[in-house]
């Protein structure tokens, strides 16, 4: 069954709120679940995690757009084969914040990559791996930096997860337009879903396409 499903969107889109919502909705319907995140999902994950989206140690601040690229590839290949692989195989539904094309618009949009390479090396580390559905949280970039500034100010006392936060606005508009490319090439895997909204009304809108999705799985 092939139910790999990702959520992806621009820094303060609300794609990590709107997963563990859409977490809590499935498990209100008994449909088995894993909830996961890239970079991240395993030990070793979270480790490159910590050098991907801190600030600090400053020894990271000035890390190459291919490095950068390299690790969250590793990350990935981890991710697959310890944790996303498994659950697919048990026939859990995949909830995943962030995947490949995360790197494709901000390592190739953002960052200015080759495109081409980066979807080599995204199939490499992933096994082969690529979603079978995408839900795109999409909104004005200032908006969204706004909200993902608000955020980490009211994190006080944890590490701010803020490397990608403070690029130009520039960088965030071409990451923005990179995930709209995306979308426009695969119409069938995406749903662009307006996350300008409140947080209940963009959840309902979850929660139709995932239902929707999943019923034509079954």
């Amino acid at each position: 069954m092939e139910r790999f499903i990702t959520f992806e969107g621009i820094e303060g889109c609300g794609k990590s709120t709107q997963i563990k919502l859409a977490g809590g909705y499935l498990s209100e319907r008994r449909i088995p679940f894993i909830m996961t995140e890239e970079p991240g999902g395993t030990p070793i994950g979270r480790k490159i995690r910590e050098m991907l989206l801190n600030n600090v140690p400053r020894d990271t601040a000035n890390m190459s757009s291919e490095t950068e690229l390299l690790l969250f590839s590793a990350a990935r290949a981890q991710h697959i084969k310890d944790v996303i692989g498994p659950a697919l195989k048990e026939g859990r539904v995949v909830l995943c914040d962030r995947f490949s094309d995360a790197t494709i618009a901000y390592q190739g949009f953002g960052r200015g990559l080759d495109i081409d390479f980066i979807r080599r090396v995204n199939d490499f580390s992933s096994a082969g791996l690529k979603p079978h559905f995408t839900l795109l949280f999409d909104l004005p970039v200032a908006t969204g930096l706004t909200r993902a500034m608000e955020r980490i100010a009211g994190n006080k006392g944890m590490p701010a997860e803020d490397r990608f936060e403070r690029e130009a606005l520039e960088f965030h508009s071409r990451v923005r337009e990179g995930y709209l490319t995306l979308a426009g090439d695969e119409p069938d895997r995406f749903r662009i879903v307006d996350a300008s909204k409140d947080i209940e009304s963009v959840h309902r809108a979850v929660c139709v396409h995932l239902l929707q999705f999943i019923n034509e799985k079954l």
